[in-house]
């Protein structure tokens, strides 16, 4: 079984390039962060506070979430709804790193994708995918960037899709989700030791990808 983990912090790229290996080696690519955003999203949607696990545990044991794939790309779907684009609001990606600092969401969450890894070959990325998600798997890369440029790359994903944002918010955001994120007492986002660090701030992502996919052949 092929699973390889990639973590880093917000605007890394390591989505992009999950996606990109996955096609190459025609595996399953597995957005672990969309299911954290989704959990964000039904917060918002029912009006609770995504900072208080008593109020996510309302709601998260019975939560109707799947992943689809449908036209070579992966689809969320909350409460039989395809929120794929919502989740991808600054909102939402606020609430995403608030609500996955719960012990509860993210028993839950892990517990959804090492189903999928033990079942098919595949390709994860999130924050905590080689240190706790899946400790075992045979390729760990710890995908980072210079917190600007990762604040420059996420304006211009967001812009792109035509949506309005204001890089200096979008800025503090990003280096706010970082301390939330590696500030966690459950399974914060960390390099683990046997994750190869890959700073990507020069690179393209065809570069990172080549990297990657020479450390996969390589060790093969």
């Amino acid at each position: 079984m092929i699973n390889v983990a990639l973590d880093g912090p917000a605007g890394s790229g390591k989505s992009t390039v999950a996606r990109l290996i996955a096609k190459k080696l025609d595996i399953l690519y597995l957005d672990t962060g969309a299911m954290y955003r989704a959990c964000g999203l039904k917060c918002k949607r029912l009006g609770l506070d995504a900072e208080k696990e008593e109020d996510v545990k309302k709601f998260i044991d019975g939560i109707d979430l799947a992943i689809r794939y449908e036209n070579s790309a992966q689809h969320t779907f909350l409460d039989g709804e395809d929120v794929s684009e919502e989740i991808r609001k600054p909102d939402v990606s606020m609430l995403a790193s608030a609500v996955s600092a719960h012990p509860c969401v993210r028993v839950k969450m892990v517990e959804m994708q090492r189903n999928i890894a033990r079942q098919t070959d595949c390709v994860l990325d999130g924050r905590d995918i080689g240190s706790y998600v899946l400790p075992d798997a045979k390729y760990k890369f710890f995908v980072t960037a210079d917190p600007k440029i990762r604040a420059e790359r996420r304006f211009r994903e967001l812009t792109e899709k035509g949506m309005k944002v204001d890089f200096d918010r979008l800025y503090e955001e990003i280096l706010e989700r970082d301390y939330n994120d590696s500030h966690r007492t459950f399974a914060p986002l960390v390099r683990a030791e046997d994750a190869v660090l890959l700073d990507t701030s020069a690179m393209t992502p065809d570069e990172v990808v080549d990297f990657v996919l020479s450390r996969i052949t390589k060790e093969d």
